[in-house]
């Protein structure tokens, strides 16, 4: 019985470094955005790694991750001259500015 506890054991502690170590690749959560259109989007789970474009400009974000983002108003996550990003913390929202344009893109903070 002990060599089948100790298996039993040893196997779940695999389980759970795969799924942790899985998680590290993507924000947890969801991002909810609401395009110029009027229309409302959920993305869950986004990768942690490169660039996220939005389909069409967004006018509100809502980031209920357990990661930061930064959006940005070119579709390449770069700053474009004269312009900016935006730092948005979890569990808060922004709204684009007229000045700046829509946000066309994002990345996540790791």
């Amino acid at each position: 019985m002990a060599a089948r506890r100790s298996l039993t054991a040893l196997t779940g502690v695999v389980m759970l470094g795969l799924v942790v170590t899985a998680c590290e690749d993507h924000a947890l959560g969801t991002i909810e955005l609401r395009t110029g259109r009027g229309s409302v989007e959920v993305l869950s789970n986004p990768s942690v790694k490169g660039c996220h474009r939005f389909r069409e400009g967004v006018v509100h974000v809502n980031n209920r991750t357990l990661n930061d983002i930064i959006l940005y108003t070119t579709p390449d996550c770069t700053e474009p001259r004269g312009g900016e990003s935006v730092y948005l913390p979890t569990e808060t929202s922004d709204d684009a500015v007229r000045s700046t344009g829509l946000w066309r893109s994002f990345s996540v903070v790791h």
